[in-house]
């Protein structure tokens, strides 16, 4: 590990301790013993997202181990993550984890499905398309879901997504023209009907690309490895989808080809 990431880590190790404070920059650069301005461009470039993201993506991730894990109010939570307005949190909740804060917590975690963001233009006029080969760094029998979102951090509405129930090969059509990041997750497949809650601390692997550049005529094909999360990784924010219910009903439904072949993805 070199000397950035070892800073970027000390400045991580003083976000989840004073997580509900009102950490400044200059704060963080103390921690991790940089001046305010190399800090920034160090951090950014170790970690992929500046201090101030990382800070609110740890923030709610710690939220939704709390809402799954204790008994505390939404409003209590709020404060404990270091959010001044309990209307602020919700609606930033919201948006980038997929649910309301009591949606979460009645749902255990997991999310029934996962919807592509309505808001961007479906491509209308674009063949674009992105073909994802997913390859597995290690051992793995578990699903993963694929997206094409619009920040490097996993959270709110893909514009196209898809769940692999093994390492392959699946094509994004017709994809938007813009500016989009390839992010994958991969948990061991579970139900939600099991009763037991999603949790911060469960297992996962990821995998990243982009920025990737659509224009209306690209075809392009990008390759990702799995790999386990690591302390430098921003934390997934989007609900974990009822996995298992969800890959076998888009893959009956589609009738998808076997790893090795290209499938189609939403």
């Amino acid at each position: 590990m070199d000397d950035a990431e070892l800073a970027a880590l000390r400045a991580i190790d003083t976000m989840r301790e004073r997580m509900g404070e009102q950490l400044t920059v200059d704060d963080l650069a103390r921690a991790a013993m940089f001046s305010k301005f190399h800090f920034t461009r160090m951090f950014q470039r170790t970690t992929g997202v500046s201090p101030g993201r990382f800070l609110s993506a740890l923030r709610l991730q710690r939220a939704k181990d709390l809402l799954v894990t204790t008994s505390m109010n939404v409003a209590d939570i709020s404060i404990h993550v270091g959010f001044n307005s309990v209307g602020t949190f919700s609606s930033r909740f919201s948006r980038s984890v997929g649910m309301s804060p009591t949606t979460y917590r009645r749902r255990a975690g997991f999310a029934a499905a996962i919807d592509v963001d309505s808001d961007v233009p479906a491509g209308r006029g674009s063949h674009a398309s992105v073909t994802c080969t997913l390859r597995a760094g290690h051992a793995t029998d578990a699903l993963t879901f694929v997206g094409l979102f619009a920040d490097p951090i996993p959270q709110g509405k893909p514009v196209s997504c898809a769940v692999l129930d093994r390492p392959g090969r699946l094509r994004f059509g017709v994809v938007p023209t813009g500016s989009w990041y390839l992010l994958a997750q991969s948990l061991p497949a579970m139900d939600a009907d099991t009763g037991e809650p999603d949790r911060a601390d469960r297992p996962v692997s990821v995998a990243s690309r982009g920025p990737i550049v659509v224009r209306p005529d690209s075809q392009l094909s990008v390759e990702v490895t799995l790999r386990r999360f690591r302390a430098l990784d921003p934390p997934v924010l989007l609900a974990l989808l009822d996995a298992r219910k969800y890959a076998l009903q888009q893959l009956n439904a589609r009738n998808a080809l076997p790893a090795g072949s290209i499938g189609q993805a939403a």
